[in-house]
């Protein structure tokens, strides 16, 4: 018989969320409205930051974050190559230069020594990733940042429900999470940015917005104030309460979310712990709470007899997905081909970011898969080990 196939991600929508969004739908409200300021106020509660915007990407964050940050021609911003591509994009269209600094080997996060090695008198912002789940260094690097004086904006699209030493990330500094459709909490399409800087939320508040003095839902007056003026030109990056309603419910069921992932993750690796040439990466070594929104591995194909690419294509054909989390953004065809030009020479120490983008691959994970459908993956990895094939 045939198995059902089994994808790399699914959301996990339960009634609750569907009656919920049918509701907003029934209210008339179904754009930015009262959903979006009860999804700020569960963000803030659950990580303790002061101030919590609702986007419709987390991609507009960090655009937004870097228009209000004055990020332009002449600056270097220093961020992995080891990351999705929005980040260095946005770098790159507001003029400035992406500085690419390498990753440890093993949890594919940066650190502080690696960033300091390529601060600049140009150098105006700092973005490191928060990786698969697990959080940065924060201690060292914020003391690197101060003791130069740069702003850190951390990339926490992987981490909402990850805490470093017993604080949630987004309790301090600026914070950029995504609500994707494949992320722990998802609002289909959707970000959120937190800071405890009263005046850098205002003005992303704004910017969301067109530039309005007021946001498109004011809490005060149910609604946006008719008479309300643009203070300065701003976007259209808001998020619609049909999505807010959805993070609700995800929210509330946070915890038992990551406590799903970290069973089927634990699963995963006692069962991969002995398959040559396949191997997990490594968790840091710093007190933290792990959310596991990632299952990666790394291929070695001299091992196994394949590569991370027919690998995925094996799995493909036995009914399982899998994807590549990521390839390095140096390597992407824009970059490789204009960087040199556009920007001078590149980073030659990204040997890690290198070895790693060509053998990553991320296995099924998500909330609702049972531990017979990790035991399904791990023995058709098995079955394939020892032969070269064509995927």
């Amino acid at each position: 018989m045939e198995q059902t196939f089994l994808p790399l991600s699914r959301p996990a929508i339960e009634q609750q969320e569907i009656d919920a969004v049918v509701e907003v739908l029934k209210s008339g409200w179904i754009t930015t409205g009262p959903k979006n300021a009860e999804l700020e106020d569960a963000i803030k509660a659950y990580t303790g930051a002061e101030h919590a915007v609702a986007l419709s990407s987390a991609t507009a964050g960090l655009h937004l974050t870097l228009v209000a940050l004055g990020i332009g021609p002449g600056d270097e911003v220093i961020t992995p190559s080891m990351t999705w591509v929005s980040t260095v994009n946005l770098i790159t269209l507001m003029g400035a230069k992406p500085v690419f600094v390498d990753v440890d080997a093993d949890t594919l996060m940066t650190s502080a020594e690696r960033i300091e090695a390529l601060i600049s008198d140009k150098t105006k912002l700092i973005i490191p990733v928060h990786y698969a789940g697990a959080p940065l260094d924060l201690d060292a690097i914020y003391a690197v940042a101060e003791q130069y004086n740069i702003p850190v904006v951390e990339d926490a699209a992987h981490a909402i429900g990850c805490e470093y030493k017993g604080r949630p990330i987004g309790q301090t500094g600026h914070c950029i999470f995504s609500l994707h459709a494949i992320k722990n909490v998802t609002t289909a399409e959707g970000g959120i940015f937190t800071t405890n800087d009263a005046k850098l939320a205002e003005r992303i508040r704004r910017l969301k917005f067109h530039g309005l003095g007021v946001d498109a839902f004011d809490r005060e007056t149910q609604g946006r104030a008719p008479q309300a003026e643009v203070i300065e030109p701003g976007y259209k990056y808001n998020m619609p309460d049909i999505c807010a309603v959805l993070g609700l419910g995800q929210m509330q069921r946070l915890e038992s979310i990551t406590r799903q992932r970290q069973d089927l993750v634990a699963h995963y690796r006692e069962l991969l712990s002995d398959v040559a040439g396949i191997t997990p990466m490594s968790v840091p070594s710093y007190t933290h709470k792990h959310c596991w929104h990632l299952m990666i591995i790394r291929v070695e194909p001299s091992i196994c007899g394949f590569d991370r690419d027919q690998l995925i294509g094996l799995l493909k054909q036995q009914g399982i997905g899998a994807g590549i989390h990521f390839k390095a953004c140096h390597s992407q065809k824009y970059y490789r081909e204009n960087y040199a030009t556009r920007f001078g020479d590149i980073n030659p120490d990204l040997s890690n970011t290198e070895f790693n983008s060509q053998r990553i691959c991320s296995l099924p994970l998500f909330p609702g898969m049972q531990l017979s459908d990790v035991e399904r993956v791990v023995t058709a990895i098995k079955q394939n080990i020892g032969s070269s094939h064509e995927a």
